[in-house]
């Protein structure tokens, strides 16, 4: 395989935005294992005491990311996350205006490998999500797994990430001060094992949780799709049926969390690996959707307004997708 490397005349800007993507896929894929082996040495260590009235603070906090998370806006506004969203460059459009005084589930689609868009819109402020949409908190919602992890709890909530469980989204969408915004990355980990430039097939069909959830509390739908989310990577083929995709979905069985075999470019050379292509993420926030709240939803209501969702969300796609490079004759797919 013929190895292209980078030229040694980048401008400093490029390799600040590298250095930013790179620290930002280290604390995706290794900071909570770098993290829990700190806690363990800590405690087998000297400083034992240390560790072990952190593990007191972590039962007294066991539920704040149930609850709301602990969000930083100093670190939301770290001048790093600007060269991370320079690097693909992010943006983040709105189509309306959002009332504060209501809370809101918005819908993220696709959810790519690694959610990139998610994370630098609404993780950061890089993109300006305070400005864009004033009053409001974005919570981006994570597997409850990831805030049992010592420390690696502690950093992800300065972001304002928070548990995906239902009780977390509850509380959520329900405070009557109105203000919240719950981000659901409505395909999960499945939808991260087809992930690959290209695709558009969105697995929505038999996710209705967060529709009846906005149900229940009244909380205004919002479809959300990040064209370009699905370029960053390529991923090892895995068709439905192959040993690999059967040992994937065994492993996300067991873990919760899927393990897609994806590959890009690299630090220093453009051929091989974990970084992710510089592909432009424009992420479009559509029209909310209006919700009567129903206490006790039936099967009836969560199947319609599903319907109304999917409606808008291809709606959502179909006005935009010109703009961004896409056929006529390309569509979604939900599954």
């Amino acid at each position: 395989m013929r190895i292209e490397f980078a030229p040694l005349n980048v401008p400093l800007r490029r390799r600040l935005q590298t250095a930013a993507v790179v620290q930002w896929i280290f604390s995706f894929l290794a900071l909570a294992q770098c993290c829990l082996a700190a806690f363990v040495l800590l405690a087998l260590s000297d400083w034992w005491m240390v560790a072990l009235l952190y593990a007191g603070w972590l039962w007294l906090d066991w539920d704040t990311p149930t609850n709301g998370g602990r969000r930083s806006q100093w670190m939301r506004r770290w001048s790093v996350w600007e060269h991370f969203r320079d690097y693909f460059p992010l943006t983040l459009l709105k189509t309306v205006d959002l009332d504060p005084k209501k809370n809101y589930i918005f819908g993220f689609h696709p959810h790519g490998v690694l959610v990139a868009g998610a994370f630098g819109n609404f993780c950061t402020e890089a993109t300006g999500f305070s400005h864009l949409f004033p009053g409001l908190k974005p919570h981006l919602l994570m597997l409850p797994f990831w805030f049992r992890v010592p420390f690696f709890r502690e950093y992800i909530m300065c972001g304002g990430l928070v548990s995906s469980s239902k009780s977390s989204l509850s509380y959520l969408v329900s405070r009557p001060e109105g203000g919240n915004v719950a981000v659901v990355a409505v395909g999960g980990a499945p939808e991260a094992l087809d992930a690959r430039p290209g695709a558009l097939t969105l697995q929505v069909q038999n996710r209705k949780g967060f529709i009846k959830l906005a149900l229940k509390h009244g909380a205004q739908l919002v479809p959300v799709f990040s064209f370009g989310e699905n370029e960053l990577f390529d991923q090892i083929e895995n068709p439905t049926g192959s040993p690999l995709r059967r040992l994937q979905n065994r492993l996300q069985s067991i873990m919760g969390i899927a393990m897609p075999l994806f590959h890009a470019r690299g630090v220093f050379q453009y051929s091989f690996g974990l970084i992710p292509y510089r592909k432009p993420i424009r992420t479009i926030v559509g029209k909310p959707i209006p919700v009567v709240q129903t206490p006790s939803p039936s099967s009836e209501d969560i199947e319609s307004l599903h319907k109304v969702y999917l409606q808008n969300l291809a709606e959502l796609f179909e006005q935009h997708k010109r703009s961004y490079g896409l056929a006529d004759d390309q569509h979604l797919a939900f599954i």
